[in-house]
């Protein structure tokens, strides 16, 4: 258990802390061991904050216990050892918690691809599989800092994606809102200065005055719209139907698919690569790329694939027809079955989309920038124009 305390040193130093023990008394005789006088100790709940807020391990974190763990093994520690050591060392309580209770399991006799399987929360499905390759093959060191690089790659692919939405998303937003607090707070001010000038108002400053009325009026109608949307869209998503048509969709999307679609084969090559290299069966590695991928529309394909291999046959037979693998893949799988460099090819393949996925993202921000404020300045400057040109002309009337 760990007990959190604060105390005093001889010197009279304020001192606060954490100390792992069996039990409160022995965590107070260790500390005062240690020549603290303790004022406060009680144990740390189980719903700590990063239980909370991080049921899997931030990337970062994870790479850097990946290569740590690979280095303490290289380095002729014993798994155990390795795993209790890295238990100490990392500040991430989720974490700690796994690798405390790996520690227990590897003392009773388990394997570490067992006892790292049991912490789905904070170890991949993949990452488990392949510490399993590595405990078959003996390079488990190995196989965990493919494994870091695999992640590092993963995540900064995700980021180009995430960064290519993110600026249009936010744009978005604050359009919508500022759009929404025009109508409803500042257009309904000039209602009354329009009526007592008696003037004849331009159409479209009538549309602009009577959209205000309603959405002041209805405003919760469009909040309880919005609402049902997404509480349908939530009771929707059980169905496997309905996730394959919106993965569909997503990668079709007009222009910002053709970066989820390339991410996406980015993930698949890129697994599949990893665990081919690492000595990982054909069909076993099909198998485990079509439960991380992703996407329904590829994972489809791939649980085709592995029917085909299954059955003797090339793995590309059922990509040959199916639109969401470009003919590039499926030439450089066809070289690398017939040569014996699957992995390679995967990983050329991997490579090529990444620099394809960079420059799009890189392009689509260019663009989209520039195109997300002439909306917002549109729509914007829309409803600001609408009340306040008619109003220069009143006043000219009245000179």
């Amino acid at each position: 258990m760990d007990f959190q305390y604060t105390g005093k040193r001889i010197s009279g130093e304020r001192i606060k802390g954490k100390i792992d023990a069996d039990t409160k008394q022995l965590a107070i005789k260790e500390l005062e061991k240690q020549g603290l006088l303790i004022t406060r100790i009680e144990e740390t709940k189980p719903w700590n904050k990063d239980i909370i807020l991080n049921k899997r391990v931030k990337n970062k974190d994870f790479v850097l216990f990946l290569r740590q763990y690979a280095t303490l093994i290289h380095a002729g520690i014993t798994i155990t050892d390795a795993t209790g050591t890295m238990a100490k060392q990392t500040d991430n309580y989720a974490l700690r918690v796994a690798l405390e209770d790996m520690v227990k399991q590897l003392e009773q006799g388990n394997s570490l691809s067992n006892a790292a399987g049991m912490h789905s929360n904070v170890f991949p499905m993949l990452l488990v599989n392949m510490i399993h390759a590595g405990e078959v093959s003996g390079q488990l060191d190995e196989i965990l800092n493919q494994m870091a690089d695999y992640y590092e790659k993963e995540y900064r692919n995700k980021q180009k994606v995430v960064s290519a939405l993110l600026y249009p998303s936010v744009v978005g937003v604050i359009t919508l809102f500022l759009s929404v607090f025009l109508l409803v707070f500042i257009v309904p001010q000039f209602v009354t200065m329009f009526n007592s000038f008696g003037e004849e108002i331009p159409p479209y400053t009538q549309f602009i005055l009577n959209l205000s009325d309603w959405v002041g009026m209805f405003w919760w109608v469009i909040a309880l719209f919005f609402i049902l949307l997404v509480l349908l869209g939530k009771s929707m998503l059980r169905y496997d139907s309905f996730r394959y048509r919106i993965d569909t969709y997503k990668l079709k999307f007009p222009f910002l698919g053709v970066l989820a679609h390339k991410g996406a084969l980015v993930r698949m090559t890129q697994t599949l690569s990893t665990l081919v290299n690492s000595a990982v069966p054909i069909l076993e590695a099909v198998e485990i790329t079509e439960r991380v991928v992703g996407n329904r529309v590829i994972k489809g394909i791939l649980h085709e694939s592995k029917e085909t291999l299954s059955q003797g046959e090339s793995i590309t037979k059922p990509m040959k027809n199916h639109w969401v693998i470009p003919p590039l893949i499926i030439q450089m799988m066809q070289i690398g079955e017939k040569t014996g460099t699957l992995d390679q090819m995967l990983a050329k393949a991997a490579s090529f989309y990444e620099e394809e996925v960079e420059q799009l993202s890189n392009r689509i921000k260019t663009l989209i920038e520039p195109l997300m404020i002439i909306i917002l300045t549109v729509i914007v400057g829309g409803i600001i124009s609408a009340v306040v040109i008619p109003m220069f002309s009143m006043f000219e009337n009245l000179q």
